[in-house]
């Protein structure tokens, strides 16, 4: 069941908060100077991880999620960012990167508070 309007599981949105600021600090990678973009873009993942059962990159078009997902390329981290550290979503960015920011940390209470 998709849930396009409503808003994503807590655990689930917690879950891709920490996993995001663990990759971002494995890779040397930051987010993005607008914390928006950084919350806006872990929503998407956890409420992928909510519709599908994985984090599929939420900022492409999809013919069909469902079969996108399974076949795990665009699941986060898709394969660009794994192989090239290139990141469609902004979400890791090199920190030479014209829109890095210096965090590769967000709290929940700034997620919830931006994605409202």
């Amino acid at each position: 069941m998709q849930n396009k309007f409503l808003q994503p599981i807590p655990s689930s949105l917690e879950a891709m908060r920490k996993f995001s600021e663990t990759y971002a600090q494995r890779t040397g990678t930051v987010f993005c100077v607008d914390p928006s973009v950084t919350a806006v873009v872990i929503e998407g993942l956890a409420r992928h991880k909510d519709d599908y059962g994985s984090p599929l990159c939420p900022c492409r078009h999809y013919e069909d999620k469902s079969i996108e997902v399974l076949n795990t390329y665009w699941n986060c981290p898709c394969v660009p960012m794994r192989e090239r550290k290139e990141c469609h979503c902004m979400l890791f960015l090199s920190p030479d990167n014209e829109f890095a920011g210096t965090n590769q940390e967000i709290d929940a209470k700034t997620i919830t508070d931006l994605i409202k």
